[in-house]
């Protein structure tokens, strides 16, 4: 036994000396004198935020590039920033810029004539100026809030601006321009347009002594005006509102999808073509008014035509004492005067309803599978050619046609000049 211990431990001696590490692996490998001298490993300021920082006002951007505000700003008079060179980005950081002049004066972030690639963003423009509540405004602050000088700019963005209190434009960089867009901004307060600018996305001016919004294409925004348009489009408006006290509320020169106009005097709506819109006027403008074709609408108006269209689908107009529904074509359309209005009147009515007070239901040089009711106007249908149509009208006439065909009276004393066929 103790022999075989022997040769055990001898083997593990051995190993041990097998495995051992040679001389010269404890050696250092290379030259141990450092290359140069410590170099810093932190950034510099420059490296961290290479915008430029602006700290005062006035202040002028001459050079290209991207500046930030560090603070608020405010000004006793004129100017604030200028922007007097192509390719900026100015970024007001969630900071305001502010002015006490009094009467107000100069602008918040002037743009010069004929610049581009300019972009504001992200933050507040503010001043004192009021409505007196006649339209009248006045007080301290700036007369404009983002405005440019001379010649229109080119590929200008603002977004995220918020714009209250100035004597005359919120946000203006150029209806005309083809290559301006303002998003998500907040204009309220101020005595000139709110929003000024080709494409409009996103965007609320409230309260403008001028016209609200102007763009070529407006979305999802809402321009209130108290001496203007509420909302302009040149081209398009979708998902938009507009009001006015005494003009249009909205007015798109091509088409407005989903949107409501409202005015208190003037016509609520009124486009080229107008799908699923609603139209108001709380006086003697048209509710709604399409110069092409009006599809799904509503028009309302207390004493002018509730809807006005030359081709009517499946729309509905109702007036107080005006026309309810006026169109050359109504198709699938009902029309209400509450007054002594004709309910619905048309060249050709097909598979529509028309309904008065004390006026004519419906008027028609032709109407097919139509209906018409007059609670004690004169008479419930009217038409030269009337078609499987229906009247009632209790008080006088049901139907007075030329030539009927196919009709029912429900109620009254039917009258036709030339040729009646009944059931």
């Amino acid at each position: 036994m103790k022999t075989k211990l022997n040769h055990q431990l001898v083997a593990a001696v051995g190993l041990l000396f097998t495995l051992n590490l040679q001389p010269s692996t404890l050696l250092a490998q290379g030259s141990l004198t450092p290359p140069g001298p410590p170099a810093p490993t932190m950034k510099t300021l420059q490296q961290v935020e290479p915008r430029v920082p602006i700290s005062s006002a006035p202040f002028t951007i001459s050079q290209p590039g991207s500046y930030y505000l560090t603070t608020n700003l405010t000004v006793s008079g004129g100017n604030a920033i200028t922007i007097a060179t192509n390719g900026v980005t100015l970024d007001l950081n969630g900071f305001a810029i502010a002015s006490t002049a009094n009467p107000a004066s100069g602008t918040a972030v002037l743009i010069n004539g004929g610049l581009q690639d300019i972009t504001i963003q992200n933050g507040h423009i503010q001043g004192g100026v009021t409505n007196d509540g006649s339209g009248v405004f006045s007080g301290p602050g700036f007369r404009y809030g983002i405005f440019y000088s001379g010649s229109e700019p080119q590929n200008v963005r603002v977004s995220g601006v918020s714009v209250s209190g100035c004597l005359n434009d919120g946000i203006n960089v150029g209806f005309g321009a083809s290559t301006t867009a303002v998003e998500n901004c907040v204009v309220r307060t101020v005595g000139g347009v709110g929003i000024a600018a080709s494409i409009i996305r996103g965007c609320v001016a409230w309260g403008c002594g001028s016209h609200a919004i102007l763009g070529n294409q407006v979305s999802d925004s809402r321009g209130e005006s108290v001496g203007g348009y509420g909302l302009y489009a040149a081209n398009t408006a979708q998902n938009c509102y507009g009001i006015s006290s005494n003009s249009y509320g909205l007015y798109a020169d091509s088409t407005a999808i989903g949107c409501y106009g409202q005015s208190s005097s003037g016509t609520g709506l009124q486009a080229r073509t107008a799908q699923n819109c609603h139209g108001s006027s709380s006086g003697s403008g048209y509710g709604l008014s399409a110069s092409w074709v009006a599809s799904g609408c509503y028009g309302y108006s207390v004493s002018g035509n509730g809807l006005y269209a030359m081709t009517a689908q499946n729309c509905y107009g109702q007036s107080s004492s005006g026309i309810g529904l006026q169109a050359r074509t109504a198709q699938n359309c009902h029309g209400y005067s509450s007054g002594s209005g004709y309910g619905l009147y048309a060249e050709t009515a097909l598979n529509c309803n028309g309904s008065s007070i004390s006026g004519t239901g419906l008027y028609a040089m032709t109407a097919q599978n139509c209906y018409g009711q007059s609670n004690s106007g004169p008479r419930a249908l009217s038409a030269q050619n009337a078609n499987t149509c229906t009247g009632f009208c209790p008080s006088g006439r049901a139907i007075e046609a030329t030539i009927a065909n196919g009709c029912w009276a429900l109620a009254g004393t039917n009258l036709i000049t030339y040729k009646y066929n009944m059931p």
